[in-house]
C-alpha cells in the first residue's frame, strides 16, 4: 500500500521532499502498523461492502476493518458473517487496483470462535486479501485463545495473519487492576510480536464503563478517566518502542451549533504558500470548523505528543485530516537524520537553531520519525499539513478521489 497514490505525480513532486513509500504486508511490523493510518471501521451488515472497499481505496484509505462486533446487532451476526465472507470472496478475486495498492483489510470478530470458521468460510483463495484479525476487549483471560486462533487461522490458508487487540475492558480501566491488566497484555503480546501488528484502544467502550461519553468540543484527552488510562496504556504497553499503540476513534460528525471557539489557528492556513491564495485557504478552514474537523486535528495532534500513532475513524471524511497530519515535517525529518548519524551520545544542536538534539533520549523518537517519513512521506521546506489536506481536498473535488 502506498499513501497519497491519488495524487499525480506533479503534485507529489510539488509536495514532498521525500514522497510516501509503498510499504509491502508482510515487510516490518512496525512499519506496517504506522502505515495503517486512519482505519476506517465499517459495520459488516453494510450492503456492497467490496464496492465500499474500491471506492474507499480509491480516496485513499489503506486499511479497514469490517465490524462484527458493536457496530451490529445481536440478531444480524449470521447475516453479518456471510455478509463479510462475500465481500472477502469478490475482493479476492477483484482486488482494488488503484496506485494505493490493496489495503489491509482486517474482521473484527466478537468470539474466538469465529475466526477459524470464518476463515474455513473463506478458504486460502477467498482469503487472499484478508490481513487479519481484530480482537474486542482484549485481556489475560481469552486473550491467549484468540491469538492462538489468529495463528491457526494463519496455518489454515498458508500464510500469517494479523492480529489487533483493542483494549477497552473494566479491568484494563479500572484503577484497582489496571496495572496488572496491562502487564498481562504486555507479556501476551511480546509473547505473540510477530503476530500483533498494533494494539488499539476501545475509547467508547472505556467511556461507556462510567457513563460518559465526550462532546464533540473536547478531545478525549479532556476525560481525565480515560486520559489517565490511556497513559498507563502507553507506560506499559509502548514502552521500548517494540509495539505500536493506535489513537482511539474519533466518532462525531459535522453539528450546526458548537459552545466553544474552535482552537485551530488561522496562521498556518493564511500562510500556506500551496494553496490557491488566502482567501480559499481561509475558506478550508472555515469548513473544517464547520465539519468539526478541527477536533479531530487537535485529537491527531494529542494523540502523536502522547505517543499514539494513527487512528481508528468511522467515516471518509475523517481521512484526509488524519494522514496530512502524519506527514513527516522537513524539521522533524533533518532532526530525526541527524539523532540517528552515530550512536555514540551527546548532545548536537538542531540545524533549525531551536532546540538541542540528545543523541541518546531522542533515538526512540527519530526512529518512530522515519518509520514515518517512509510511510507518510517529508514535507517541503516550509509546507505544513494545511497543503497536504488541500491537494487531497482538490483531488476529491476533481473527482480523482471518491469518498462516501
Amino acid at each position: 500500500m502506498r499513501h497519497f497514490a491519488f495524487l499525480d505525480t506533479e503534485t507529489i513532486d510539488t509536495l514532498f521532499h521525500r514522497p510516501p513509500e509503498e510499504i509491502p504486508g508482510d515487510g516490518d511490523r512496525r512499519l506496517l502498523a504506522t502505515a495503517l493510518g486512519a482505519t476506517l471501521y465499517a459495520p459488516g451488515t453494510r450492503p456492497h461492502l467490496a464496492r465500499d472497499v474500491h471506492r474507499q481505496t480509491a480516496a485513499g484509505v489503506t486499511s479497514m476493518v469490517l465490524c462484527l462486533e458493536d457496530s451490529i446487532a445481536d440478531t444480524e451476526v449470521a447475516a453479518a458473517e456471510a455478509n463479510v465472507v462475500a465481500a472477502l470472496r469478490e475482493l479476492a478475486g477483484d482486488p482494488p487496483r488503484s496506485g494505493a495498492g490493496v489495503p489491509q483489510l482486517f474482521v473484527r470478530v466478537r468470539a474466538v470462535a469465529q475466526i477459524p470458521d470464518l476463515v474455513a468460510r473463506l478458504g486460502p483463495a477467498g482469503a487472499g486479501c484478508l490481513a487479519g484479525f481484530v480482537l474486542p476487549k482484549f485481556e489475560e483471560e481469552g486473550g491467549e485463545a484468540g491469538l492462538s486462533a489468529v495463528l491457526r487461522a494463519s496455518e489454515m490458508i498458508g500464510r500469517p495473519l494479523w492480529a489487533m487487540p483493542v483494549l477497552e475492558s473494566p479491568p484494563v480501566i479500572n484503577r484497582e487492576t489496571r496495572v496488572d491488566a496491562l502487564c498481562a497484555v504486555r507479556r501476551l503480546v511480546d509473547k505473540h510480536a510477530d503476530q500483533v501488528l498494533a494494539i488499539r484502544l476501545g475509547a467508547t467502550d472505556l467511556c461507556g464503563l462510567f457513563g460518559l461519553r465526550r462532546d464533540r468540543d473536547l478531545t478525549i484527552y479532556d476525560i481525565a478517566v480515560v486520559r489517565d488510562c490511556i497513559a498507563d496504556i502507553v507506560n506499559i504497553c509502548a514502552r521500548g518502542g517494540e509495539h505500536i499503540v493506535t489513537g482511539p476513534v474519533w466518532e462525531y460528525f459535522a453539528q450546526p451549533e458548537r459552545l466553544f471557539v474552535s482552537s485551530l489557528r488561522v496562521t498556518p492556513f493564511a500562510q500556506a504558500e500551496r494553496v490557491d491564495g488566502r482567501e480559499e485557504a481561509i475558506r478550508m478552514r472555515s469548513a473544517l470548523v464547520s465539519s468539526d474537523l478541527d477536533r479531530l486535528i487537535r485529537e491527531v495532534v494529542l494523540d502523536r505528543a502522547n505517543g499514539l500513532i494513527g487512528k481508528t475513524v468511522i467515516h471518509p471524511s475523517h481521512i484526509p485530516a488524519v494522514h496530512a497530519l502524519h506527514v513527516v515535517s522537513q524539521e522533524e525529518y533533518a532532526d530525526a537524520e541527524a539523532i540517528l548519524d552515530g550512536d555514540a551520545g551527546g548532545v548536537r544542536p538542531s540545524s533549525y537553531a531551536n532546540k538541542m538534539n540528545e543523541l541518546g533520549p531522542h533515538r526512540a523518537w527519530a526512529q518512530a520519525v522515519l518509520r514515518r517519513a517512509r510511510a507518510f512521506g517529508v514535507l517541503r521546506e516550509g509546507d505544513t499539513f494545511v497543503e497536504v489536506l488541500a491537494a487531497s481536498q482538490a483531488a476529491r473535488a476533481d473527482g480523482t478521489q471518491v469518498a462516501g
